[in-house]
């Protein structure tokens, strides 16, 4: 589409397409330091509550399992009302149950807070959707990666800062039952506030707004089909689903170690809050940087229009991921624990930039069914982690097991490779 940006300027607000991937990479980077908020405060929260290791695992299935769902809706909603207006409402809606988890009083309630809160996460999509409409098929897959991880590095951002904020309102003569839920109130007013800068300074794509565009008789690419006709489109592309379990392998593995993290390392190596969220913030924070090396990579492999090069990018950087995690389930100091933790997520978040570098090409006039649907396979694997780990009752074997199961899944991105002719070339050109 005329008016897509081919080159990333990343000191520069000029332009619709340079407005839209700052803004939402830091409405996205708000949405996830709200979504894993709670995480590195559980050992606090457990005590106060109470929880069994049935009710985290309970309530770490919850932070996920919405989410998949409403990842499902807002792709088709973005088609049919534009990325500017859905993610505004995300951002107000989210914003309501990430305020009332404050306010829970008990364990069934702290549970359907933390259910309401997984919707945000939801946010992904809308960010990934906004960029792929903004820029053009030679930097799409950078700055998708890009916009995704920096927003991504708010998980991380999350597990270092909230202990800290704790701390700091302790320090204010607040007492510690009620500093989590006074550091919980942060991210849900962030929320708001980012809604009217969103609402504000973008537009759905670079020729304008789509209710404006539908007026004129025009009408974006990848708007062409909206709601729910573009949903039903990419659940008729296999490549959709096999990405949906790439995605699953690699995103649902971070948000598993975003929920666990801490705990894990609390639990079996002694470090205190502080520390642990530290060393749980480290995984997190290379998303600053990896997601968009994935996506580079993937672009970079691909100059040449080949789209079975990004394929193959993706196989190798999920290859090294299962390989790290098997290795982080094993190490028995802290040390090589957090070594480990570091090297598998390196490739765990570039292989999550190098999935949707591949997004824009699977079905580009049903951008956002597909969009949707691989966004949705990452909180499934999150979710079957979840029941993975209530089942087996210990997180290391938990992690073991998960490292075999992303090795098989990394041969879900060979399958999807591109024809020559019939899908490749078509693919590369609407793009």
């Amino acid at each position: 589409m005329a008016g897509k940006a081919d080159s990333i300027k990343l000191f520069s607000f000029q332009g619709a397409p340079m407005r839209a991937f700052h803004l939402t990479w830091v409405a996205f980077f708000i949405c996830f330091f709200a979504w894993f908020a709670c995480a590195p405060l559980m050992p606090v929260i457990k005590g106060e509550f109470g929880l069994s290791v049935e009710q985290i695992a309970n309530i770490n299935i919850a932070a996920v399992a919405i989410t998949i769902f409403v990842r499902l809706l807002v792709g088709p909603l973005c088609d049919r009302y534009g990325p500017r207006k859905t993610y505004t409402g995300l951002l107000l809606i989210g914003a309501i149950p990430v305020l009332g988890v404050a306010m829970a009083q008990s364990y069934e309630t702290f549970l359907l807070a933390r259910l309401g809160i997984g919707a945000v996460g939801a946010s992904f999509v809308i960010t990934q959707y906004h960029t792929s409409v903004m820029f053009g098929p030679k930097v799409v897959g950078t700055a998708n990666a890009a916009a995704a991880g920096w927003g991504n590095a708010g998980g991380g951002a999350a597990q270092a800062i909230m202990p800290l904020l704790l701390t700091a309102v302790v320090m204010l003569g607040v007492s510690q039952a009620m500093s989590w839920r006074v550091a919980l109130v942060v991210p849900g007013v962030m929320m708001i506030v980012m809604a009217f800068f969103y609402w504000r300074y973008t537009q759905d794509c670079p020729a304008g707004n789509y209710d404006e565009l539908r007026k004129t008789g025009q009408m974006p690419e990848g708007g062409s089909k909206g709601g729910w006709a573009s949903f039903v489109e990419g659940c008729r592309n296999h490549r959709a689903w096999l990405l949906f379990v790439t995605y699953g392998a690699c995103f649902g593995i971070e948000i598993f170690i975003h929920n666990i993290a801490a705990v894990y390392y609390v639990e079996h190596f002694d470090l205190t809050l502080a520390q642990a969220g530290m060393a749980a913030g480290s995984f997190g924070l290379l998303a600053l940087f990896a997601r968009a090396l994935g996506g580079w990579l993937s672009d970079h492999a691909a100059a040449n229009g080949d789209l079975n090069r990004r394929v193959t990018v993706l196989f190798v950087l999920m290859l090294g991921e299962g390989l790290g995690l098997l290795w982080f389930a094993q190490a028995d100091a802290v040390m090589f624990a957090v070594v480990a933790m570091l090297v598998f997520g390196l490739f765990t978040h570039m292989a999550c930039g190098a999935t949707y570098a591949l997004v824009p090409f699977v079905a580009p006039k049903a951008l956002g069914g597909v969009a949707g649907i691989v966004g949705a396979g990452g909180n499934v694997g999150a979710v079957a982690a979840g029941f993975l780990m209530k089942g087996t009752g210990d997180i290391k074997q938990t992690l073991t097991i998960l490292g075999g199961l992303v090795l098989v899944a990394s041969l879900c991105a060979v399958a999807a490779r591109f024809g020559r002719v019939a899908d490749g070339a078509p693919a590369v050109a609407a793009a």
